[in-house]
């Protein structure tokens, strides 16, 4: 049998063991902040981020001055991010970076403010919107913290979201081409060449000029697209159909006129910059 002392030795134990075990029925107002962020980390663990954020809100409910608080807040926005609940991981994120700008987690808070943004950019076809959010978010992170080890993955993921936007023209280009509106086709595949011109799209997108100024009798700037298309990226199969489009009707890949391209030609192949 167990004496007393014995006994409550193992009452403290269980105690321990059941604020800790994440269960839903404790009584969080009588536990010290550390057993919560314990009950915290368990949850996420047990894959319970929903539980884990609202654990972690508790501390800075119950104590709102301990050492905690602080590391609570980004883990409830960790938890929020893990559950997929956007705003509530940015607002938790953010609310970080107001409180504690020059701590050592601001670059991770930072970073999970764009991840909610990036992270549901999920289909060309959707509204960019988020797109442009998440590029304003991942361009704070690696500016303001470059030495950080959030500045390489959120410069990757700005070059994916920034080449998300291009093929986002694209696709309307290629919708209007196909339906014969060779102008606003030729306006989308301008955007891209202007615009997004370090992005994967560019060659299609010149190719694509070709197609539209041909079929609007703009010959000049058809030609130019040609040659801006052959400088840069002539063993593509992009520049070997709209040279082949272009020789089919007796013509060049050759800059001519004074359109836009022109100039891009001008600065791009002559280093003309004036």
């Amino acid at each position: 049998m167990l004496g007393s002392s014995d006994k409550w030795c193992a009452a403290l134990a269980f105690v321990v063991l059941a604020a800790c075990s994440g269960g839903d029925a404790t009584n969080l107002d009588n536990l010290t902040a550390q057993q919560i962020f314990a009950r915290g980390e368990l949850q996420i663990e047990q894959g319970r981020p929903d539980n884990a954020a609202f654990s972690f809100g508790e501390i800075e409910r119950l104590y709102p001055y301990s050492e905690f608080a602080q590391r609570a807040l980004i883990m409830q926005a960790f938890a929020y991010h893990r559950d997929q609940d956007y705003p509530n991981s940015r607002a938790s994120a953010q609310r970080y970076l107001d409180f504690y700008p020059a701590e050592q987690d601001a670059p991770y808070a930072a970073y999970l403010v764009a991840l909610s943004f990036y992270d549901q950019i999920d289909e060309i076809g959707r509204d960019q919107g988020l797109t442009v959010q998440a590029l304003g978010a991942l361009r704070n992170v690696f500016e303001r913290y470059p030495n950080s080890e959030y500045a390489r993955p959120a410069k990757l993921k700005f070059d994916l979201a920034f080449d998300h936007l291009a093929a986002k023209e694209m696709e309307i280009g290629r919708y209007y081409l196909k339906r014969g509106y060779y102008g606003a086709a030729a306006n989308r595949f301008r955007i891209v060449v202007e615009d997004f011109q370090t992005t994967t799209h560019t060659a299609e997108a010149l190719h694509r000029l070709v197609e539209s100024y041909l079929s609007l009798g703009l010959v000049e700037e058809a030609q130019t697209a040609g040659a801006i298309l052959g400088y840069n990226y002539r063993s593509s199969e992009w520049y070997q159909s709209s040279y082949a489009l272009l020789t089919g009707q007796g013509l060049t890949a050759d800059a001519a006129g004074n359109s836009w391209l022109a100039s891009i030609y001008r600065q791009v192949v002559r280093g003309e910059w004036l």
